[in-house]
């Protein structure tokens, strides 16, 4: 019977930083107590794109963007040495337990216990909760930004929140996270933090006990 190992942080990876980006962060990732969940990127955006002129069925658009959170969880572990796939969380703590990172691939998971409506207002930010809840595990949510702004960063006015709640966030139009993340923060009475994944050493400096570097931008999502 082999190891089983407490997961400490669920490690969202969103699609934008793929590929180069979500690979390098995965190696990085190595003995750190830590499962990966990838976003679907471009793959899922292209699904999007088409159900607004098609209008395809809620339900399956929903299943279809969660594939192809699998297809970029695949890739990413094709290049990953120190990475295994896992396909329930049972057998993500067994990987965890070989000393490697378990990169969950999700749509079996979600088939079983099905805990969403079918709504492009969820996405991997918000599966990625729910499966840190699951393993009473910390949620960091990767991005290619530095974390939550008031309005687009490109835009003019737009300024940096280090710290919000949830309940404030329920306000926002848009930002760097899915519109159903900060009810099931509140939910789950759970935080979370939002850090930019084009510099690992940021991601590694959250999650590591040893690292007391916080010199940067990232955004605490508080959810209790």
């Amino acid at each position: 019977m082999g190891v089983i190992r407490i997961i400490k942080q669920v490690v969202k990876i969103g699609g934008s930083l793929f590929p180069d980006y979500a690979i390098e962060l995965a190696k990085k990732l190595k003995n750190t107590n830590s499962m990966i969940i990838l976003g679907g990127g471009e793959f899922a955006n292209l699904i999007r794109e088409y159900d607004s002129s098609q209008n395809f069925s809620a339900e399956v658009t929903h299943f279809t963007a969660i594939d192809c959170m699998d297809i970029i969880a695949k890739l990413v572990n094709d290049k990953v040495d120190s990475a295994k796939l896992a396909y329930s969380l049972e057998e993500a703590q067994k990987i965890a337990g070989e000393d490697l990172t378990p990169i969950f691939v999700v749509s079996d998971f979600l088939n079983k216990e099905d805990p969403f409506e079918c709504s492009w207002d969820v996405t991997s930010d918000s599966i990625a909760a729910y499966v840190s809840h699951s393993l009473n595990a910390n949620l960091l949510i990767v991005t290619n930004v530095n974390g939550i702004y008031t309005r687009e960063p490109s835009e003019e006015g737009s300024k940096f929140i280090n710290k919000i709640d949830a309940k404030k966030l329920l306000t926002f139009e848009e930002s760097s996270i899915d519109k159903m993340l900060p009810s099931l923060l509140i939910e789950f009475g759970t935080n979370c933090y939002v850090v930019n994944g084009m510099y690992p050493e940021r991601v590694l400096s959250l999650i590591d006990d040893n690292i007391n570097d916080y010199n940067f931008d990232y955004t605490l999502i508080i959810g209790d």
